[in-house]
C-alpha cells in the first residue's frame, strides 16, 4: 500500500493518476489561502492539496475529481485527517458540478491537466490527470469565472510553456494575473512549472518570483524549507527519518 506521511496527515495514493510530487506540495503549502475561506480543489486526486488548504485554515474545502479510483482514496484521506468536517470529496466532473453549485469559492486551487495532442500512456487514469481532452483550458477558465467570488483568487499549477497560452485566455475572460513564481529543481536548472495568481481585479504591477528547490540534492533550499517546514516530515521536530524524500519527484 502506497501511502506518503506528512507532519500532520497521511495520503494513500495506490490508485490515483498522479502521485505526491515536490512541486505540487510546495505549490500547495504556498496556496494564498486566507482564515475561514471557502476553498474549491478542482481536480484533487489523493486530495493532497484539499489537505494543506484545511492545514492552512480554510473553514470548508470542497474537493471535486473525475475519477471513482481517485475520489475513493482522497475521501480515505479526509476521514482520516484532522479536518474530515471541514473536506468534503465529490465524484463528478467540473463541468456538471459547476451547473449546480448553490455558492461560490473565496479560493479556487488546481493542479490541472495540461497535455493537448500529446502523446498517451497504456494509464488510464494518468492519461486523464495529465491530458486536456476532459477539462480543456477554456472550460476550466470559465468555470472559475462561475464559481469564484467577486473578491476571490483562481491559483493553479502549470508547465511554464503552457502559462503563456492560458494567461492569455484568462486575461479574455476578466482574469488578471497578480502572482507567478516560477519552479526550477537547482539554481543551474531551468524552470519547468508556474504557479499562477489570478484576480477579478487588476493590480498595479505583477508580482513575479523564481523558487529554487533544492541547493544540492535532497537539500531544500532556505526558500522552500520556510513553505515546506510545516509538512514535510523531515522538518518535524523528533522526527530522524527523510524516508518521505523518497516518494517526492518532479
Amino acid at each position: 500500500m502506497s501511502t506518503f506521511k506528512f507532519q500532520q496527515f497521511s495520503v494513500l495514493q495506490q490508485h490515483s493518476g498522479m502521485k505526491i510530487c515536490t512541486d505540487a506540495v510546495l505549490f500547495g503549502a504556498m496556496a494564498p489561502v486566507k482564515q475561514g475561506d471557502r476553498v474549491l480543489d478542482i481536480g484533487t486526486g489523493t486530495g493532497v492539496l484539499a489537505l494543506i488548504a484545511a492545514q492552512l485554515g480554510a473553514a470548508a474545502v470542497t474537493a471535486v475529481e473525475l475519477t471513482q479510483e481517485a475520489f475513493q482514496e482522497a475521501g480515505i484521506n479526509f476521514n482520516n485527517s484532522p479536518w474530515s468536517v471541514r473536506l468534503e470529496a465529490v465524484h463528478q466532473d467540473i463541468q456538471s458540478f459547476a451547473k449546480t453549485a448553490a455558492q461560490q469559492y473565496d479560493l479556487i486551487i488546481s493542479n490541472p491537466p495540461f497535455f493537448e495532442n500529446h502523446h498517451k500512456t497504456a494509464d488510464a487514469l494518468r492519461n486523464i490527470a495529465r491530458h486536456t481532452d476532459q477539462l480543456p483550458f477554456a472550460d476550466l477558465i470559465g468555470i472559475a469565472k462561475s464559481l469564484l467570488s467577486p473578491q476571490g483568487l483562481f491559483y493553479l499549477l502549470l508547465p511554464k510553456h503552457a502559462a503563456e497560452k492560458f494567461c492569455a485566455l484568462a486575461l479574455a475572460a476578466g482574469f488578471h494575473l497578480i502572482c507567478q513564481t516560477d519552479f526550477r529543481g537547482f539554481a543551474h536548472s531551468e524552470a519547468k512549472v508556474s504557479a499562477l495568481t489570478f484576480s477579478r481585479c487588476p493590480k498595479t504591477g505583477l508580482t513575479a518570483r523564481l523558487m529554487t528547490i533544492y541547493d544540492s540534492h535532497n537539500i531544500y533550499s532556505q526558500d522552500s524549507a520556510a513553505y515546506l517546514a510545516d509538512f514535510l516530515l523531515r522538518f518535524a521536530k523528533d522526527q530522524p527519518s527523510n524516508l518521505e524524500h523518497k516518494a517526492l519527484s518532479g
